[in-house]
């Protein structure tokens, strides 16, 4: 079983920056790709970002494309976001998740979220 935990959310200035952490640990951990999500209140959950483990190749959603930046470190099994710029917008719960299979869309693993508040 694989466990990811979230950690680096709190409040943050427009325009500032926070770094997200994700570790994981449990069985040997090899995803295919890991996946930074969020969800802001009365709304659906959104993908943020994607890295994939092995040739780091990343994704970014529009809305947050030139301000944040995914990343891992394989060797310590963690995954990082790196928002900068931050906007009210960006107000959500974030939750890393783990994709273990290239041939599906679905994340199989998820972490307990971390709580990012900009104020304006």
């Amino acid at each position: 079983q694989v466990q990811l935990v979230e950690s680096g959310g709190g409040l943050v200035q427009a325009g500032g920056s926070l770094r997200l952490s994700c570790v994981a640990s449990g069985r040997t951990f090899s995803p295919n790709r890991m996946g930074w999500f969020r969800q802001a209140p009365g709304k659906e959950r959104e993908l943020v970002a994607v890295i994939t483990w092995s040739g780091g190749s990343t994704y970014y959603a529009d809305s947050v494309k030139g301000r944040f930046t995914i990343s891992r470190d394989n060797a310590k099994n963690t995954v990082y976001l790196q928002m900068n710029s931050a906007k009210p917008e960006d107000t959500a719960v974030y939750y890393c998740a783990a994709s273990m299979m290239a041939t599906t869309p679905r994340y199989d693993y998820w972490g307990q979220g971390t709580q990012v508040t900009v104020s304006s």
